[in-house]
């Protein structure tokens, strides 16, 4: 029946069968996302350590450190050596609003200088 749980969670599972099988289409995209939950792990244990973000603003500032330092382990590069070149170039920019220039600074931008990279052997 179309009300019951089941029929209500077979129209679920049909209204969203494109995202459901989006990975099949496209073969860079992950059936689970338990690499991002594994990559976020050591903030999860240690949210009591993260307790000095009291403030939203901290909170916010705290999140897009993560989030940076962990996209750029992602792809490759060494954390230290990429912010240190992202503070060294963003206060350069002509224009810091030109989304071209910052598309080049991206963590996985080819143009990335090679001492920010991760050379595995």
């Amino acid at each position: 029946m179309p009300k019951s749980l089941l029929g209500e969670a077979i129209a679920y599972s049909l209204n969203q069968w494109d995202k459901l099988t989006a990975f099949l289409k496209d073969g860079r995209l992950e059936i689970d996302n338990n690499r991002s939950e594994r990559a976020i792990k050591p903030f999860v244990i240690g949210r009591k350590n993260w307790l000095f973000a009291n403030t939203p603003r901290g909170a916010k500032a705290s999140a897009i450190n993560y989030s940076v330092i962990e996209t750029a382990k992602e792809n490759q590069l060494n954390p230290f050596k990429y912010l240190t070149y992202l503070f060294e170039q963003l206060p350069q920019l002509p224009d810091p609003k030109d989304p071209e220039a910052l598309d080049r600074l991206l963590p996985w931008s080819p143009s990335l200088p090679l001492t920010c990279r991760v050379f595995k052997s």
